[in-house]
């Protein structure tokens, strides 16, 4: 899947372009016990069975990828969730934020699938990992969703709350290929603010406050029919 990033003018004067090949989605990713329990508090709530293990990695097609401002989703059951984005390119990590859009019907009965038949939105901006990672739990995650008419804020967190890259990328490399030119990782994500609920309209960001700056995404769900 290709994808295309704008870095900062002082990394790079052209755009980044990828073909990313192996897309792990990494869960239960927080630091904290407490944190974690409240999630899968919130996934049990609809139905999703507790995970085996913490963290857990999986596997989806990496060209369920997609920049675009409007994505196709089957039935009305689908929520974001704003996390971050790590991908390998030319010897060094790179980072942004995607939306691992998920099936909350097909979530109770696999999470496996319903992370794989839902797109996954990504940012068109990054940055080096390298310039943000001595200040990586100070970074901000935050999303919005479209509800009765008016943008709420659904997610806000710092990513303290979360493992770090170099954390998940050891656990993941204890079983599986040294990340190479094509690997890209979400990396977990923050609670919902009054619960995981659906949205046609979802909004994302990482701020970095110290260096000015913040990557953004918005996007559209497109509800196709669920035809018996």
């Amino acid at each position: 899947m290709t994808l295309v990033f704008n870095l900062p003018p002082e990394n790079a004067a052209q755009p980044l372009q990828i073909e990313v090949n192996r897309l792990v989605i990494a869960g239960w990713t927080g630091r904290d016990a407490h944190a974690i329990e409240h999630h899968i508090g919130e996934l049990e709530a609809i139905g999703v069975p507790r995970p085996s293990a913490v963290p857990l990695f999986y596997r989806v097609a990496a060209n369920q990828l997609s920049q675009a401002g409007t994505v196709q989703v089957v039935g009305d059951g689908t929520s974001g969730e704003v996390e971050p984005f790590l991908f390998f390119h030319a010897g060094e990590f790179f980072v942004s934020i995607a939306s691992d859009h998920t099936d909350r019907a097909l979530e109770a009965h696999s999470i496996a699938l319903s992370k794989q038949v839902c797109p996954k939105p990504v940012a068109r901006n990054a940055w080096r990992l390298a310039d943000v990672r001595d200040h990586w739990d100070e970074l901000v995650l935050r999303s919005w969703i479209e509800e009765d008419g008016e943008s709420r804020l659904y997610q806000e967190g710092t990513l303290a709350a979360l493992r770090g890259p170099a954390d998940l990328l050891a656990r993941y490399g204890a079983d599986n290929p040294a990340p190479a030119e094509g690997f890209a990782m979400t990396c977990g994500t923050v609670g919902a603010i009054g619960g995981i609920r659906p949205s046609a309209s979802f909004r994302m960001e990482l701020l970095d406050a110290r260096l000015g700056r913040s990557i953004t995404h918005a996007y559209r769900c497109v509800a196709l029919p669920v035809i018996a």
